[in-house]
């Protein structure tokens, strides 16, 4: 294994659970004994990655910060990737949408399914929008704005939902040591080079264990899923949420990285190869950060000042692959439940989902609960949502690799524009 590159060690990781996880379904006892003795691993290993989540933000996102010469260069730094995120997610939801009006998969679905879907998931779903309610209940048109300032910097770190809080801490630090005399924070930046070379470290020792973490969660996944016929059922839906993902990662993610990022896409997709079968894996940005970072860095050459501001909010408040996927969704359900939606309702949606998409990171169990939201903006009833619980764990899996490519194609033209700058820069002087 360790002669092999580490994408393949995590594709032999894949296959193998896969397959175990078909070979449990087939004996009685099979799926008991997967969950029993094979998810724990897989449990231990996304626990480790989320482990060293909040450590490799504040180390990394403190000390590229830093780096930088001034506020204003931060400040421009600020601006492009926050511009560059919301226009990637407003492209995503809207890929979606006419991916699903087009196809229209919700006339797909017989009246007898919907019945017996409505009704298997109907405690899931109830579940799900009563925690939705009462978020929403507690949340004003301002509490995304409350929710990045913490009130106590060690209560924060306690929980990974609270990465916009660790972000907003971190960037304080980072602009007040960029305003302080060098002499004042040398020794504290030489703390960050080693605390930042420690934690990477721990990274890689953390990758010898992925080939088994994924073969753990993926016979475990197998071994839980649903019946066929359910897949079946859904089959025109996932296949438009699939569609959408493929479009927006092969075909607009590749022109944005061949004609603004001046790089090769093939390139850039086997650089970043790891960090997407990781995120497929794990279904968490979160987790899966300490990899785009490293690829990122190693495979792709982008600057530290530039991966560790950008990455780290990406994998926070960019959710490309959510979106489009909340836009496919919402409009399935309102089609299978008999809504017809106007044109002003399916472009609420997008704006809907992508002001839930920057706020996601305050709300636990942010797909299905932002779903809730843009179904209740649009007028359509949340118990829908029972029709795509079936499949939502895989679907999940693979929004959240979009999501990690959609990071790392935003740092690769960051990186780019601020190459241009600077030899330009160097040209005039």
């Amino acid at each position: 294994m360790k002669k092999l590159l580490l994408h393949w060690q995590i594709l032999i990781g894949i296959t193998a659970g896969i397959l175990v996880g078909l070979l449990c379904t087939q004996f009685a006892g099979g799926r008991e004994f997967a969950i029993d003795w094979i998810k724990p691993f897989g449990t231990i290993f996304i626990n480790l990655l989320k482990l060293i989540a909040i450590p490799l933000i504040i180390v990394s996102l403190i000390k590229g910060v830093s780096d930088l010469k001034d506020v204003t260069q931060l400040s421009a730094l600020g601006v492009r990737t926050f511009g560059l995120y919301i226009l990637t997610t407003v492209i995503a939801v809207s890929l979606g949408l006419v991916l699903v009006n087009f196809i229209q998969p919700g006339n797909f679905i017989t009246e007898s399914t919907r019945q017996d879907m409505l009704q298997s998931f109907a405690g899931e779903m109830q579940y799900k929008i009563d925690e939705a309610t009462g978020i929403k209940e507690t949340r004003g048109p301002l509490q995304v704005l409350v929710d990045i300032v913490p009130e106590n910097i060690f209560h924060a770190a306690t929980a990974n939902s609270n990465m916009l809080q660790i972000i907003f801490f971190s960037l304080l630090v980072g602009i007040a040591m960029i305003m302080l005399p060098f002499g004042q924070i040398e020794s504290f930046k030489n703390v960050l080079d080693a605390g930042n070379a420690i934690v990477l470290k721990i990274v890689d020792i953390m990758m010898i264990f992925a080939p088994y973490g994924v073969f753990a969660l993926l016979a475990a996944l197998i071994a839980e899923a649903p019946s066929i016929d359910v897949f079946k059922a859904l089959g025109m839906y996932a296949f438009t949420v699939v569609l959408g993902l493929i479009i927006l990662v092969y075909g607009i993610y590749s022109l944005f990285i061949y004609f603004f990022g001046k790089m090769n896409p093939s390139h850039f997709f086997k650089a970043i190869l790891p960090a997407q079968l990781l995120g497929f894996s794990t279904s968490s940005s979160a987790a899966t950060l300490p990899v785009t970072m490293e690829c990122a860095e190693e495979n792709l050459g982008i600057r530290k000042e530039v991966l560790s501001f950008v990455l780290p909010i990406g994998a926070t408040i960019n959710m490309d692959g959510t979106c489009l996927y909340q836009g496919v969704a919402a409009i399935f359900i309102a089609q299978v439940m008999g809504y017809d939606l106007t044109m002003a309702q399916q472009l609420s949606v997008i704006a809907t989902a992508t002001l839930a998409s920057i706020g996601a990171a305050a709300v636990p169990g942010a797909g299905i609960l932002m779903l809730v939201i843009v179904l209740e903006s649009i007028g359509v009833s949340p118990a829908g949502i029972a029709l795509i619980f079936a499949v939502d764990r895989p679907l999940d899996m693979l929004r959240t690799a979009v999501n990690v490519s959609g990071d790392a194609m935003v740092a690769v033209i960051i990186n780019r524009v601020g190459m241009k700058k600077r030899n330009l820069s160097q040209e005039e002087a």
